[in-house]
């Protein structure tokens, strides 16, 4: 459950739904369901690429465990600041000319800027690389793909639901829920980087 908690606060599906519901406005509600499913899709490939195959970028790279919780503690942290300050779509990357030139075309957008970076982004793949990092047993890895699919599937909900969610709580109410998920975010964030730092110091 905490798994699940802390990835589904890192994605933060509910500050992706303005995105989608602005892209997929001049769609038809078959094909906002489909563009919706793809971008899950890409969603659940991402995720569990990073998480299994994050050891071996570590071991490539030559990256301590503790090294990755402290980078991406700050990254989540600073993610969690962003949704705090209403900033979030600017902390995604989407003001870059390369995702706006992505955003005119409508076959690709379910990828860029949707799947990477509003969901699957650094925050996100760095935890789970964490994870792969700190669970090794096959009930604990079984635990967490578990925690990816739910929440990939609750994101395919929010967001086949975002003209609902949109009508309902508006621009206002989405940006009171995403700055209460930040709070969530930062503590995570922090845990990360002070476990980190706690270890290094036994070490000493």
């Amino acid at each position: 459950m905490y798994v699940f908690a802390a990835l589904f606060s890192v994605m933060n599906p509910l500050g992706t739904v303005p995105v989608f519901a602005g892209l997929t406005q001049e769609e038809s509600k078959q094909e906002k369901k489909k563009t919706a499913l793809l971008t899950t899709i890409n969603v659940l490939v991402i995720m569990l690429v990073s998480f299994f195959a994050g050891k071996y970028l570590l071991l490539f790279f030559g990256i301590s465990l503790n090294s990755l919780r402290i980078a991406g503690g700050m990254i989540i942290a600073s993610s969690g600041f962003a949704l705090l300050a209403g900033n979030f779509t600017k902390h995604k990357g989407l003001k870059n000319k390369k995702v706006k030139k992505d955003l005119s075309n409508r076959e690709r957008f379910s990828l860029t800027p949707l799947a990477i970076p509003m969901l699957a982004g650094p925050g996100s793949i760095s935890l789970l690389i964490s994870y792969q990092q700190e669970y090794a047993q096959s009930i604990e890895i079984l635990y967490i793909v578990f925690a990816i699919i739910s929440a990939c599937i609750v994101t395919y909900f929010i967001l086949r639901s975002s003209a609902f969610i949109v009508s309902k709580l508006g621009a206002s109410g989405i940006n009171s829920v995403s700055r209460i998920i930040g709070f969530v975010v930062i503590a995570i964030g922090i845990e990360y980087v002070s476990i980190a730092v706690l270890e290094l110091v036994k070490q000493m």
